[in-house]
């Protein structure tokens, strides 16, 4: 009888065992390099979906060189892939124009949203040493795009429509390694783009005398981006407010995840945000008024939640 009890036990332990196993959800975030913003945010998201889902969610959060890398991974990665980049690109993947000419895939057609994320916002910062205030003060100078971002193909478009193209250094240095060549005087500044307060830009203000540049709006009017004030004191020496531009964000799956993931993800994230803005300011700027910037179809476990919550869709998120 003892015998049969232990077996029993041991039969029951295993069932646990194996049902826990089928329960627990495991997700890669990919989203951007590590120290800037959207790494962050990953690592919070990440915490916020192991606390409320009790565990049964398990993000592990995988470095990125960058939004337009993200979208071009989406054709190889199963259902447990979720990615941040601006809806923008995924338009324009699925087109196979700008980035994605010659790069078309019919998965493209199968990437789906689930929920928007604090907005990309251009820095471009500069050493105060450089003596450089504005844009017409970079020609000569040794700038930092990085390399496959978002950030640094914008970067590079600005130049040019400022008339800088051909007329700066563009150094060939990672933008993870922007802040000590700053410091070593390597680059005379550096482009990144993250949702302020970006933490790179915090370390090389902390660190370094820097300025960053503010845009004026004639300027933001030929990038046909939004504009974006940053207030001032959100960064070490920064006494003024800086304009800038921004471009919203999002974050993707595809068909390939189940209904019932993608679901318990942006349910998640929704009651979880309120929380992670009390530790870091750029979650309070998202509500559900940034739907209105997702212009691709939703996943339908996304849908799901939404028409649960009463969030009114487009047709074309449908």
């Amino acid at each position: 009888m003892k015998s049969n009890t232990v077996i029993l036990a041991l039969g029951l332990c295993a069932s646990f065992v194996t049902s826990s196993a089928l329960a627990e959800t495991r997700i890669t975030y990919k989203s951007a390099k590590t120290g800037s913003s959207y790494y962050q945010m990953g690592v919070q998201l990440a915490e916020a979906m192991k606390a409320g889902t009790n565990g049964d969610v398990i993000v592990t959060v995988e470095e990125s060189q960058g939004s337009v890398q993200n979208v071009m991974e989406a054709k190889a990665r199963g259902g447990d892939y979720v990615f941040t980049t601006p809806p923008a690109l995924v338009g324009l993947a699925q087109a196979g124009k700008a980035m994605f000419e010659g790069k078309g895939d019919p998965k493209f057609d199968e990437i789906r949203a689930l929920f928007p994320i604090p907005s990309l916002t251009m820095h471009f910062v500069m050493s105060a040493d450089s003596s450089v205030t504005d844009f017409a003060g970079m020609e000569g100078k040794t700038i930092l795009l990085g390399k496959g971002s978002f950030g640094a193909t914008e970067g590079e478009k600005y130049l040019k429509l400022f008339g800088l193209e051909g007329k700066v250094n563009l150094a060939e240095v990672e933008l993870s390694n922007a802040v000590p060549a700053l410091k070593n005087g390597q680059i005379d500044g550096f482009v990144t783009a993250g949702s302020w307060p970006a933490p790179n830009v915090i370390e090389a203000a902390a660190s370094a005398d820097v300025v960053v540049l503010s845009l004026s709006d004639e300027q933001i009017a030929e990038t046909k981006r939004s504009k974006l004030v940053i207030p001032a004191g959100t960064y070490s020496g920064q006494a003024a407010d800086i304009a800038t531009t921004s471009l919203p964000v999002a974050a993707f799956t595809t068909t390939a995840m189940s209904d019932d993931a993608a679901y318990q993800l942006t349910k998640t994230f929704w009651e979880s945000k309120a929380a992670m803005a009390e530790d870091a300011p750029w979650w309070k700027g998202v509500d559900t008024d940034l739907m209105a910037n997702i212009s691709t179809k939703l996943h339908p476990g996304a849908i799901r939640y939404y028409s649960e919550a009463g969030v009114e869709l487009t047709a074309d998120q449908q």
